[in-house]
Protein backbone atom coordinates (compact mmCIF):
# COMPACT_ATOMS: atom_id res chain seq x y z
CA UNK A 1 0.00 0.00 0.00
CA UNK A 2 1.53 3.33 -1.01
CA UNK A 3 2.14 6.01 1.60
CA UNK A 4 -0.22 9.04 1.48
CA UNK A 5 1.23 12.06 -0.29
CA UNK A 6 2.50 14.69 2.13
CA UNK A 7 0.89 18.11 1.69
CA UNK A 8 3.31 20.99 2.15
CA UNK A 9 2.65 24.70 2.56
CA UNK A 10 5.40 27.19 1.72
CA UNK A 11 4.87 30.42 3.64
CA UNK A 12 6.70 33.35 2.08
CA UNK A 13 7.94 36.53 3.75
CA UNK A 14 4.82 38.75 3.73
CA UNK A 15 4.69 42.30 2.45
CA UNK A 16 4.82 44.38 5.63
CA UNK A 17 3.85 47.61 3.89
CA UNK A 18 5.51 51.02 3.44
CA UNK A 19 7.63 49.80 0.53
CA UNK A 20 9.38 47.10 2.57
CA UNK A 21 11.47 44.85 0.31
CA UNK A 22 13.08 42.69 2.99
CA UNK A 23 12.95 42.01 6.72
CA UNK A 24 15.57 40.90 9.22
CA UNK A 25 15.06 37.78 11.31
CA UNK A 26 15.20 38.81 14.97
CA UNK A 27 14.22 35.54 16.65
CA UNK A 28 12.42 32.32 15.79
CA UNK A 29 9.65 31.08 18.08
CA UNK A 30 9.64 27.64 16.48
CA UNK A 31 12.00 25.13 14.87
CA UNK A 32 11.81 22.18 12.45
CA UNK A 33 9.79 19.34 13.96
CA UNK A 34 7.54 21.62 16.04
CA UNK A 35 3.77 21.39 15.66
CA UNK A 36 2.20 24.86 15.50
CA UNK A 37 -1.35 26.14 15.45
CA UNK A 38 -2.77 28.77 13.14
CA UNK A 39 -2.14 32.31 14.48
CA UNK A 40 0.61 31.09 16.83
CA UNK A 41 3.63 33.48 16.66
CA UNK A 42 6.37 31.80 14.64
CA UNK A 43 8.98 34.51 14.08
CA UNK A 44 9.79 38.11 14.97
CA UNK A 45 11.16 40.18 12.11
CA UNK A 46 12.49 43.72 11.87
CA UNK A 47 11.84 46.17 9.07
CA UNK A 48 13.44 49.60 8.78
CA UNK A 49 10.51 50.95 10.82
CA UNK A 50 9.42 48.45 13.47
CA UNK A 51 9.57 44.94 14.89
CA UNK A 52 6.69 42.69 13.82
CA UNK A 53 5.62 39.30 15.16
CA UNK A 54 4.47 37.07 12.29
CA UNK A 55 1.85 34.40 13.10
CA UNK A 56 1.48 30.98 11.51
CA UNK A 57 -0.97 31.13 8.57
CA UNK A 58 -1.91 27.45 8.99
CA UNK A 59 -1.70 24.61 11.49
CA UNK A 60 0.98 22.02 10.79
CA UNK A 61 4.44 20.66 11.51
CA UNK A 62 7.43 22.85 10.72
CA UNK A 63 9.60 21.15 8.10
CA UNK A 64 12.19 23.92 7.52
CA UNK A 65 12.88 27.57 8.23
CA UNK A 66 14.86 30.17 6.31
CA UNK A 67 17.44 32.40 7.97
CA UNK A 68 19.09 32.75 11.36
CA UNK A 69 18.77 35.81 13.64
CA UNK A 70 20.45 38.70 11.86
CA UNK A 71 19.79 37.34 8.36
CA UNK A 72 17.58 39.30 5.95
CA UNK A 73 14.87 37.62 3.89
CA UNK A 74 13.34 39.29 0.84
CA UNK A 75 9.59 39.84 0.63
CA UNK A 76 8.13 36.93 -1.34
CA UNK A 77 11.02 34.57 -0.57
CA UNK A 78 10.25 31.26 1.22
CA UNK A 79 10.30 31.78 4.98
CA UNK A 80 8.99 28.56 6.49
CA UNK A 81 7.65 25.25 5.15
CA UNK A 82 4.82 23.38 6.92
CA UNK A 83 3.51 19.87 6.61
CA UNK A 84 -0.22 20.52 6.68
CA UNK A 85 -2.77 19.08 9.03
CA UNK A 86 -0.45 18.23 11.91
CA UNK A 87 -2.28 17.30 15.10
CA UNK A 88 -0.56 16.80 18.46
CA UNK A 89 2.86 16.89 16.78
CA UNK A 90 1.97 14.38 14.03
CA UNK A 91 2.50 15.07 10.35
CA UNK A 92 -0.33 14.58 7.84
CA UNK A 93 0.82 11.03 7.04
CA UNK A 94 0.39 10.09 10.67
CA UNK A 95 4.08 10.14 11.54
CA UNK A 96 5.76 11.98 14.34
CA UNK A 97 8.83 13.90 13.12
CA UNK A 98 11.69 11.50 13.72
CA UNK A 99 9.24 8.69 14.72
CA UNK A 100 6.83 6.16 13.14
CA UNK A 101 3.49 6.47 11.37
CA UNK A 102 0.33 6.10 13.40
CA UNK A 103 -2.12 5.72 10.55
CA UNK A 104 -3.94 9.07 10.82
CA UNK A 105 -4.75 10.95 7.63
CA UNK A 106 -4.41 14.59 6.63
CA UNK A 107 -7.36 16.96 6.15
CA UNK A 108 -8.17 18.29 2.70
CA UNK A 109 -6.04 21.38 1.97
CA UNK A 110 -7.01 22.13 -1.63
CA UNK A 111 -7.98 25.68 -0.73
CA UNK A 112 -4.50 26.46 0.57
CA UNK A 113 -2.24 28.24 -1.93
CA UNK A 114 1.54 27.79 -1.60
CA UNK A 115 2.26 31.38 -2.48
CA UNK A 116 -0.17 32.91 0.03
CA UNK A 117 1.16 35.76 2.16
CA UNK A 118 -0.64 36.43 5.42
CA UNK A 119 -0.62 39.92 6.90
CA UNK A 120 1.07 39.82 10.31
CA UNK A 121 -1.00 40.48 13.39
CA UNK A 122 -0.25 40.15 17.07
CA UNK A 123 -1.96 37.09 18.53
CA UNK A 124 -3.47 37.10 21.98
CA UNK A 125 -1.52 33.98 22.92
CA UNK A 126 -2.10 30.27 22.76
CA UNK A 127 -2.62 27.42 25.17
CA UNK A 128 -2.51 27.90 28.91
CA UNK A 129 -0.88 31.32 28.74
CA UNK A 130 -3.88 32.79 26.89
CA UNK A 131 -5.90 32.85 30.12
CA UNK A 132 -3.67 35.38 31.84
CA UNK A 133 -3.30 39.10 31.19
CA UNK A 134 0.05 39.87 29.55
CA UNK A 135 1.25 41.73 26.47
CA UNK A 136 2.55 39.78 23.45
CA UNK A 137 6.10 40.92 24.26
CA UNK A 138 5.84 39.59 27.82
CA UNK A 139 4.32 36.32 26.59
CA UNK A 140 7.33 35.98 24.32
CA UNK A 141 9.73 36.67 27.20
CA UNK A 142 7.97 34.02 29.26
CA UNK A 143 8.22 31.46 26.46
CA UNK A 144 11.93 32.15 25.99
CA UNK A 145 12.55 31.81 29.74
CA UNK A 146 10.47 28.62 29.98
CA UNK A 147 8.02 30.25 32.42
CA UNK A 148 4.37 29.19 32.74
CA UNK A 149 2.50 32.50 33.02
CA UNK A 150 -0.23 30.87 35.13
CA UNK A 151 2.37 30.56 37.92
CA UNK A 152 3.32 34.26 37.81
CA UNK A 153 1.60 36.81 40.06
CA UNK A 154 0.99 39.96 38.03
CA UNK A 155 1.56 43.33 39.73
CA UNK A 156 -0.10 45.42 37.02
CA UNK A 157 -3.70 46.67 36.86
CA UNK A 158 -6.20 43.82 37.41
CA UNK A 159 -3.35 41.37 37.82
CA UNK A 160 -1.71 42.12 34.46
CA UNK A 161 1.73 40.54 34.21
CA UNK A 162 4.45 43.13 33.62
CA UNK A 163 8.04 42.72 32.43
CA UNK A 164 9.55 42.91 35.92
CA UNK A 165 7.17 40.13 37.08
CA UNK A 166 8.69 37.81 34.48
CA UNK A 167 12.23 38.91 35.36
CA UNK A 168 11.53 38.18 39.04
CA UNK A 169 10.05 34.77 38.21
CA UNK A 170 13.10 33.88 36.12
CA UNK A 171 15.62 34.74 38.85
CA UNK A 172 16.50 32.05 41.41
CA UNK A 173 16.28 32.94 45.07
CA UNK A 174 19.45 34.70 46.19
CA UNK A 175 21.75 32.61 48.31
CA UNK A 176 24.30 34.49 50.42
CA UNK A 177 27.83 33.66 49.41
CA UNK A 178 30.10 32.34 52.13
CA UNK A 179 33.25 32.41 50.03
CA UNK A 180 35.81 35.09 50.69
CA UNK A 181 36.71 37.36 47.76
CA UNK A 182 40.12 35.70 47.48
CA UNK A 183 38.53 32.25 47.22
CA UNK A 184 36.24 33.08 44.32
CA UNK A 185 37.29 31.83 40.92
CA UNK A 186 38.34 34.42 38.36
CA UNK A 187 36.62 34.20 34.98
CA UNK A 188 38.00 35.08 31.57
CA UNK A 189 34.71 34.24 29.87
CA UNK A 190 33.48 36.54 27.10
CA UNK A 191 30.11 36.66 25.39
CA UNK A 192 29.51 37.73 21.80
CA UNK A 193 26.18 39.47 21.17
CA UNK A 194 25.07 39.75 17.57
CA UNK A 195 23.81 43.22 16.67
CA UNK A 196 20.36 42.57 15.24
CA UNK A 197 16.81 43.88 15.30
CA UNK A 198 16.04 47.18 16.99
CA UNK A 199 19.59 47.50 18.31
CA UNK A 200 20.99 47.24 14.76
CA UNK A 201 18.48 49.80 13.51
CA UNK A 202 19.37 52.19 16.36
CA UNK A 203 23.08 51.80 15.63
CA UNK A 204 22.61 52.52 11.94
CA UNK A 205 20.41 55.57 12.50
CA UNK A 206 22.61 57.07 15.22
CA UNK A 207 25.72 56.58 13.11
CA UNK A 208 24.07 58.15 10.08
CA UNK A 209 22.77 61.11 12.10
CA UNK A 210 26.15 61.87 13.68
CA UNK A 211 27.99 61.35 10.38
CA UNK A 212 25.79 63.61 8.26
CA UNK A 213 24.32 66.18 10.67
CA UNK A 214 26.50 68.92 12.21
CA UNK A 215 24.94 69.02 15.68
CA UNK A 216 24.66 72.25 17.65
CA UNK A 217 23.75 71.62 21.30
CA UNK A 218 22.41 74.35 23.56
CA UNK A 219 21.87 73.88 27.31
CA UNK A 220 19.76 76.24 29.42
CA UNK A 221 18.70 76.26 33.05
CA UNK A 222 14.95 76.57 33.68
CA UNK A 223 13.25 77.43 36.98
CA UNK A 224 10.25 75.07 37.07
CA UNK A 225 9.12 75.91 40.60
CA UNK A 226 5.84 77.39 39.35
CA UNK A 227 5.40 74.58 36.84
CA UNK A 228 5.75 72.05 39.66
CA UNK A 229 3.21 73.97 41.75
CA UNK A 230 0.74 73.91 38.85
CA UNK A 231 1.36 70.20 38.25
CA UNK A 232 0.73 69.37 41.92
CA UNK A 233 -2.41 71.51 41.96
CA UNK A 234 -3.83 69.81 38.87
CA UNK A 235 -2.98 66.34 40.16
CA UNK A 236 -4.59 67.10 43.50
CA UNK A 237 -7.97 67.53 41.81
CA UNK A 238 -7.79 64.26 39.85
CA UNK A 239 -9.94 61.22 40.67
CA UNK A 240 -7.91 58.36 42.15
CA UNK A 241 -8.20 56.22 39.01
CA UNK A 242 -6.79 58.91 36.67
CA UNK A 243 -2.99 58.78 36.16
CA UNK A 244 -1.08 61.75 37.53
CA UNK A 245 0.20 64.44 35.21
CA UNK A 246 3.97 64.38 34.59
CA UNK A 247 6.22 67.15 33.28
CA UNK A 248 6.16 65.73 29.76
CA UNK A 249 2.69 66.89 28.60
CA UNK A 250 3.37 70.32 30.08
CA UNK A 251 6.67 70.53 28.19
CA UNK A 252 4.99 69.39 24.96
CA UNK A 253 2.20 71.96 25.42
CA UNK A 254 4.83 74.69 25.92
CA UNK A 255 6.79 73.42 22.90
CA UNK A 256 3.71 73.66 20.68
CA UNK A 257 3.27 77.32 21.67
CA UNK A 258 6.98 77.97 21.09
CA UNK A 259 7.09 76.42 17.61
CA UNK A 260 4.33 78.76 16.44
CA UNK A 261 6.98 81.50 16.54
CA UNK A 262 9.87 79.28 15.41
CA UNK A 263 8.51 77.17 12.53
CA UNK A 264 12.06 76.65 11.19
CA UNK A 265 12.60 74.19 14.05
CA UNK A 266 9.54 72.09 13.09
CA UNK A 267 11.06 70.94 9.82
CA UNK A 268 12.07 67.74 8.02
CA UNK A 269 15.10 67.63 5.73
CA UNK A 270 14.40 65.76 2.50
CA UNK A 271 18.00 65.10 1.45
CA UNK A 272 17.01 63.23 -1.70
CA UNK A 273 15.16 66.26 -3.10
CA UNK A 274 17.31 68.92 -1.44
CA UNK A 275 14.39 70.65 0.29
CA UNK A 276 13.21 71.47 3.80
CA UNK A 277 9.59 70.50 4.50
CA UNK A 278 8.12 72.90 7.04
CA UNK A 279 5.09 71.54 8.89
CA UNK A 280 2.15 73.51 10.26
CA UNK A 281 1.16 70.47 12.35
CA UNK A 282 3.31 69.45 15.31
CA UNK A 283 3.86 65.69 15.40
CA UNK A 284 5.94 65.09 18.53
CA UNK A 285 8.14 62.02 18.79
CA UNK A 286 8.52 60.75 22.36
CA UNK A 287 11.86 58.96 22.80
CA UNK A 288 10.95 55.81 24.77
CA UNK A 289 13.23 53.20 26.28
CA UNK A 290 11.87 49.67 25.77
CA UNK A 291 13.07 46.16 26.41
CA UNK A 292 14.12 46.01 22.75
CA UNK A 293 15.91 49.37 22.71
CA UNK A 294 15.01 52.99 22.01
CA UNK A 295 11.80 53.64 20.06
CA UNK A 296 10.14 56.93 19.14
CA UNK A 297 6.33 56.67 19.08
CA UNK A 298 4.55 59.76 17.79
CA UNK A 299 1.88 62.02 19.28
CA UNK A 300 0.20 63.40 16.18
CA UNK A 301 -1.25 66.90 15.93
CA UNK A 302 -0.12 67.87 19.40
CA UNK A 303 -1.21 71.41 18.57
CA UNK A 304 -4.86 70.25 18.58
CA UNK A 305 -4.79 68.46 21.95
CA UNK A 306 -5.62 69.74 25.42
CA UNK A 307 -3.19 69.18 28.29
CA UNK A 308 -5.16 66.14 29.48
CA UNK A 309 -5.39 64.75 25.97
CA UNK A 310 -1.62 65.18 25.57
CA UNK A 311 -1.03 63.28 28.82
CA UNK A 312 -3.32 60.44 27.76
CA UNK A 313 -1.87 60.18 24.25
CA UNK A 314 1.73 60.21 25.50
CA UNK A 315 0.87 57.37 27.90
CA UNK A 316 -0.89 55.42 25.16
CA UNK A 317 1.83 55.57 22.51
CA UNK A 318 4.73 54.98 24.92
CA UNK A 319 3.01 51.96 26.49
CA UNK A 320 2.28 50.59 23.02
CA UNK A 321 5.96 50.96 22.15
CA UNK A 322 7.13 49.28 25.36
CA UNK A 323 4.76 46.34 24.94
CA UNK A 324 5.62 45.96 21.23
CA UNK A 325 2.01 46.78 20.24
CA UNK A 326 2.75 50.04 18.42
CA UNK A 327 1.60 50.07 14.82
CA UNK A 328 4.09 51.02 12.11
CA UNK A 329 2.39 54.36 11.53
CA UNK A 330 2.71 55.18 15.25
CA UNK A 331 6.50 54.88 15.03
CA UNK A 332 7.05 57.26 12.11
CA UNK A 333 6.19 60.75 10.90
CA UNK A 334 7.39 62.90 13.82
CA UNK A 335 8.45 66.48 13.04
CA UNK A 336 10.33 67.13 16.31
CA UNK A 337 11.36 64.82 19.14
CA UNK A 338 11.36 65.21 22.91
CA UNK A 339 13.70 62.98 24.91
CA UNK A 340 13.79 62.60 28.69
CA UNK A 341 15.42 60.16 31.07
CA UNK A 342 13.23 61.28 33.97
CA UNK A 343 15.02 60.99 37.31
CA UNK A 344 18.09 59.66 35.48
CA UNK A 345 18.19 62.78 33.32
CA UNK A 346 21.40 64.15 34.82
CA UNK A 347 22.54 67.75 34.69
CA UNK A 348 23.08 67.99 30.94
CA UNK A 349 23.10 65.77 27.85
CA UNK A 350 23.85 65.94 24.12
CA UNK A 351 20.82 64.36 22.41
CA UNK A 352 21.24 63.01 18.88
CA UNK A 353 18.83 64.39 16.28
CA UNK A 354 16.18 61.97 15.04
CA UNK A 355 16.73 62.42 11.29
CA UNK A 356 15.19 63.70 9.08
CA UNK A 357 14.13 66.14 11.79
CA UNK A 358 16.31 69.19 12.51
CA UNK A 359 15.59 69.64 16.25
CA UNK A 360 15.43 67.53 19.39
CA UNK A 361 14.48 68.80 22.86
CA UNK A 362 16.21 67.05 25.78
CA UNK A 363 14.75 67.23 29.27
CA UNK A 364 17.07 66.73 32.25
CA UNK A 365 16.01 65.92 35.79
CA UNK A 366 14.38 68.56 37.99
CA UNK A 367 15.86 69.08 41.44
CA UNK A 368 15.85 71.71 44.17
CA UNK A 369 18.90 73.98 44.11
CA UNK A 370 19.96 77.15 45.91
CA UNK A 371 19.70 80.19 43.64
CA UNK A 372 19.98 83.95 44.05
CA UNK A 373 16.65 85.77 43.73
CA UNK A 374 16.33 89.49 44.47
CA UNK A 375 19.70 89.46 46.23
CA UNK A 376 18.88 86.57 48.56
CA UNK A 377 19.48 82.84 48.48
CA UNK A 378 16.31 80.87 47.74
CA UNK A 379 15.56 77.21 47.15
CA UNK A 380 14.07 76.72 43.68
CA UNK A 381 13.26 73.71 41.54
CA UNK A 382 15.60 73.78 38.55
CA UNK A 383 15.54 71.69 35.38
CA UNK A 384 18.03 71.95 32.53
CA UNK A 385 17.01 71.70 28.88
CA UNK A 386 19.68 70.20 26.59
CA UNK A 387 18.67 70.45 22.97
CA UNK A 388 20.38 69.78 19.65
CA UNK A 389 19.80 71.36 16.25
CA UNK A 390 20.93 70.69 12.69
CA UNK A 391 23.36 73.59 12.27
CA UNK A 392 22.98 73.48 8.49
CA UNK A 393 19.42 74.74 8.74
CA UNK A 394 19.02 76.23 12.24
CA UNK A 395 21.41 79.03 13.14
CA UNK A 396 22.83 79.15 16.65
CA UNK A 397 21.08 82.43 17.41
CA UNK A 398 17.70 81.08 16.32
CA UNK A 399 18.21 77.90 18.37
CA UNK A 400 19.09 79.90 21.49
CA UNK A 401 16.16 82.25 20.94
CA UNK A 402 13.80 79.29 20.55
CA UNK A 403 14.95 77.69 23.82
CA UNK A 404 14.67 81.02 25.63
CA UNK A 405 11.07 81.29 24.43
CA UNK A 406 10.38 77.74 25.63
CA UNK A 407 11.97 78.67 28.96
CA UNK A 408 9.62 81.64 29.24
CA UNK A 409 6.55 79.43 28.90
CA UNK A 410 7.85 76.86 31.40
CA UNK A 411 8.82 79.45 34.01
CA UNK A 412 5.46 81.20 33.63
CA UNK A 413 3.17 78.21 32.98
CA UNK A 414 -0.06 80.19 32.94
CA UNK A 415 1.08 81.71 29.63
CA UNK A 416 1.03 78.25 28.01
CA UNK A 417 -2.77 78.38 28.10
CA UNK A 418 -3.30 82.06 27.26
CA UNK A 419 -3.98 82.79 23.57
CA UNK A 420 -1.46 84.98 21.82
CA UNK A 421 -2.44 88.65 21.73
CA UNK A 422 -2.79 89.86 18.14
CA UNK A 423 -0.64 92.89 17.42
Amino acid sequence: MSEPQRREFIFKMPDLGEGTVEAEIVRWHTKPGDAVSEDQPIVEVMTDKAAVEVPAPVSGVVLSITGAPGDKVAVGAPLIVFALGAVDGRAPDGSVPGGHATGSSAPDAKAVQDDAAVSPRVPAGAGTNARVMASPANRRRAREAGIDLTTVAGTGPRGRILQHDIISAAQPAAVPSTASPAARALSAETTEIKIIGVRRLIAERMSEAKRTIPHFTYVEEVDVTELEALRRHLNGALPAEVPALTYLPLVVAALVRTLAAFPQCNVLHDAARGVLVRHAAVHVGIATQTGDGLKVPVVRHAESLSLWQLGAEIRRVTEAARSNRARREELMGSTITVTSLGKLGGVASTPVINAPEVSIIGINKAAERPVIRDGAVAVRRIMNISSSFDHRFVDGYDAAEMIQALKGFLENPATIFIPKVDS
